[in-house]
Formats: structure tokens, C-alpha cells, sequence
């Protein structure tokens, strides 16, 4: 018995071992370009593509800060982050408060059209940016919004995923906890800001995510509608290191790296709440 019981110890220990090796191996290979585009971001111009079928690919042997400090001089980093974050966190102000309104509505009140406007915000999940962007540009040229803040903000703001996250979200909210706060005399608006907000800081925290990397990353919209140099966001400055010859390859690493740590950042201290809103609201039909 003792020795049956030791043979099943020992495969689970082989597999506990096997496991978490394979995770292992498969964090380096999602993790490896990040890896080597930070070592050559240390590198000289002539080493970045020098050695790639070996490890020493990795390993900058003469590194250096020379390429942040040429991203430094080049652009005016602090303006195009404050740029960046700026209007990121206006729409992700409106994201999460409009948004989360309506996905309330959608889930716990009834009312005519209910199941017809969640049936278009499902539909309208499917329609890509490419199909509405040429008419959307020309509704932000009429109404004399290019080259500013309203053009990158205002058409952004309401999502239909971000609707479909929190109305999934809520729907899992007891109706009971809510008729008790109305029984002890709080309205709608109430209800939600003191007993539902409070209870749903995961999908909060995802839609939050999704957002910031969404826009942190985008590249197209901002070409089109921001003209000067002045609010440039960090994708767009990123791209001057490749529209001006020669390009510097160890100047565009440093560039990303440092347009890529806030990200990084963000979701390691956030990625708790990402992975419980995900399977708290994403999958749940």
C-alpha cells in the first residue's frame, strides 16, 4: 500500500515538474522578444542584428544608454507621454462611466427595445475600424475637430464590448441585493454608485485595460486626425525614427521599450483583476 501510495506521490510530482517546466518554455518564447529588443536597445548600431541564430544575441557586449539618450534629444518624450496619457484617460473616463451605465440598463432594467438594442450592440462588436474610418474622418473634418483632442477622444468613448463586459458583468448581480437597497430608499443612482460599483472592481479593471492597451498602441487614428508635431502621441513619435534616413535601428528599440513599459507596468499590478473580469464576465452567456 505504502508503496503504491509512493508511486502515486512521485507522478504527481513528475507531473507537477512537467507542467510547470512547459510553462516555462513557453513564457521564454512569448517573453524572447521583448527580451531581445531591450538587449538591443543597449546595443551599438552594428552588434543589433549581429549573432541572431545564438544566444549572444542577447547579451549586449558593449552596452550602452547612447540610444535612449538620442530618443531623449530627437523628441520631446515628457510632451508626447503627457500627450499620450492625456487622452487616453479622458476616454477611459467616459469608458467607464457612460459604458457601465448602459450595461447596467441592459441588465437590470426592462424596458421596450431591451433585447433589440443588445442584439445591435453584439452586432456592432463584429464591425472593424477600417470599415467606419474614412466617414469618421470626414465627420471630424466637417465639424473642424481635426488636429485635436475631441477627434481622439469623443469618437471613442462609447463601446459596444465595453457595454457587452459590464452587461454580463451585472447580470450575475443578485436582484436581491439591489431591491434591498431599494427598499431602504435608494434610487437608481444611488444603488449603482454605492452597492454595484463597488462590488465589480474586476470588470472595471479589465475594461480599463483593454482600453489603455487599445489606444496606447494605436496608430492609424491618431495619423489621420492629429497634423501637428506638438501633439504627437508616443506611436507617432515612435514612427519618426523610421521615416528619417539613415533609420537607426538601436534608436527604434529604445523608442519601444520605453513606449512599452507603461503597459508592462500596468499589467503586471493589474493583471488580478484582468484574468477575474475575464472570467467573471467574458465568457458568461
Amino acid at each position: 500500500m505504502s508503496s503504491r501510495t509512493s508511486s502515486i506521490e512521485r507522478q504527481k510530482l513528475i507531473g507537477k515538474i512537467l507542467f510547470y517546466l512547459g510553462n516555462f518554455i513557453i513564457g521564454i518564447i512569448f517573453v524572447s522578444p521583448l527580451l531581445w529588443m531591450l538587449c538591443a536597445s543597449l546595443k551599438p548600431e552594428a552588434e543589433i542584428f549581429a549573432n541572431m541564430n545564438s544566444i549572444r544575441t542577447f547579451i549586449p557586449t558593449h552596452a550602452s544608454f547612447n540610444n535612449y539618450i538620442e530618443v531623449f534629444t530627437r523628441l520631446n518624450i515628457l510632451n508626447v507621454l503627457k500627450n499620450t496619457f492625456c487622452y487616453i484617460a479622458l476616454i477611459l473616463v467616459g469608458d467607464l462611466f457612460l459604458n457601465s451605465l448602459c450595461g447596467y440598463a441592459l441588465a437590470k432594467f426592462d424596458f421596450k427595445g431591451k433585447g433589440l438594442i443588445l442584439n445591435l450592440v453584439i452586432a456592432l462588436m463584429v464591425l472593424p475600424m477600417e470599415a467606419i474610418m474614412l466617414p469618421l474622418y470626414i465627420e471630424m473634418s466637417q465639424l473642424g475637430w481635426v488636429n485635436t483632442l475631441q477627434a481622439l477622444v469623443i469618437p471613442f468613448i462609447p463601446k459596444c464590448f465595453s457595454i457587452y463586459m459590464f452587461r454580463q458583468f451585472f447580470s450575475d448581480i443578485p436582484d436581491e441585493l439591489i431591491e434591498a437597497a431599494y427598499i431602504d430608499g435608494s434610487g437608481h443612482i444611488r444603488t449603482f454608485f454605492s452597492i454595484v460599483v463597488p462590488i465589480s472592481k474586476t470588470v472595471y479593471a479589465t475594461v480599463f485595460i483593454l482600453d489603455f492597451v487599445a489606444h496606447w498602441n494605436d496608430f492609424m487614428w491618431p495619423f489621420l486626425v492629429m497634423t501637428g508635431e506638438e501633439k504627437r502621441t508616443i506611436q507617432l513619435a515612435v514612427q519618426v525614427f523610421f521615416g528619417t534616413q539613415p533609420v537607426h535601428y538601436s534608436a527604434i528599440m529604445a523608442a519601444l521599450v520605453i513606449s512599452a513599459v507603461p503597459m508592462i507596468l500596468m499589467f503586471i499590478f493589474m493583471q488580478k483583476y484582468y484574468v477575474e473580469g475575464i472570467a467573471s464576465s467574458g465568457i458568461k452567456g
